[in-house]
């Protein structure tokens, strides 16, 4: 039986997915889940011998555990196409899964880079994220964005960190920006969350001074200013998404009714 599977999803990654594989060669089985990408991001996972996974994009816990099912492994170790392993962290990883003492996941420590420099205060580091975990004792939540795993155990944490490529440049992180704050307006409609003018005005602000100031997102000089008031933003837009969500569901409503 295979100890360690690597399960990853990508969409056009070309950019990032060599790295990602490289980092992961060590493992027993790598899958990458690909969900119509048009550009080199499955020949190259092929090179890397990966196991390529195709699916119908429903969101990212759901396309995640799409792809887990297809694992092997004894464990399981999620990682998305823009983060990396590094050597320090495989040997922790490696050294956890044989002996884990009764652990059924483990949290990693990661580290993000926003326009070349690592982010180091401000709430962002260390962002211990559950990745790492026994197969079937876990189990990807359906939310369509801000997914975690769910284990049934006790948990964890490794002391190394998993490095994030996330934000090479603003049109990177724009374009993120717009996508994840709809599918998280798309969450919040599901759960019932309404969007009334104190959540997009004080939200925000809310937002922004807890990660500048109380977090001390200060001290990651100009990237830092600049990453607290884009998070800031991102609290406004996804709000205010969520906002003409609801006005589109309750004209449609109106429609209906009138029609009735």
């Amino acid at each position: 039986m295979k100890k360690l599977s690597v399960v990853i999803i990508a969409r056009n990654e070309e950019a990032n997915i060599s790295r990602c594989l490289e980092s992961v060669q060590w493992a027993d089985e790598i899958i990458v889940g690909d969900s119509g990408s048009d550009d080199r991001t499955v020949p190259i996972a092929q090179s890397y011998s990966a196991k390529i996974v195709t699916y119908v994009w429903r969101g990212f816990g759901p396309a995640k555990q799409i792809v887990t099912d297809h694992a092997e492994g004894e464990w399981i170790l999620s990682i998305d196409a823009d983060e990396e392993v590094t050597s320090d962290l495989a040997d922790e990883i490696r050294a956890a899964i044989a002996d884990s003492g009764g652990i059924v996941g483990f949290r990693l420590p990661r580290r993000t880079q926003f326009l070349g420099r690592w982010i180091a205060h401000g709430g962002w580091y260390p962002d211990l994220v559950l990745r790492l975990y026994r197969r079937g004792r876990g189990r990807f939540t359906d939310a369509h964005v801000h997914e975690e795993v769910l284990v049934d155990g006790p948990t964890g944490c490794l002391g190394h960190d998993l490095l994030h490529y996330s934000y090479p440049n603003l049109d990177v992180y724009l374009d993120k920006l717009n996508k994840y704050t709809t599918l998280a307006a798309e969450d919040a409609l599901r759960r019932g969350q309404t969007a009334g003018p104190a959540r997009i005005i004080f939200n925000p602000l809310a937002k922004f001074l807890k990660q500048y100031i109380l977090r001390a997102g200060f001290l990651d000089g100009r990237e830092g200013l600049l990453l607290a008031v884009l998070s800031a933003g991102y609290v406004m837009t996804k709000y205010a998404k969520l906002w003409d969500l609801r006005r589109g569901r309750i004209r449609s409503r109106s429609k209906s009714d009138a029609g009735d």
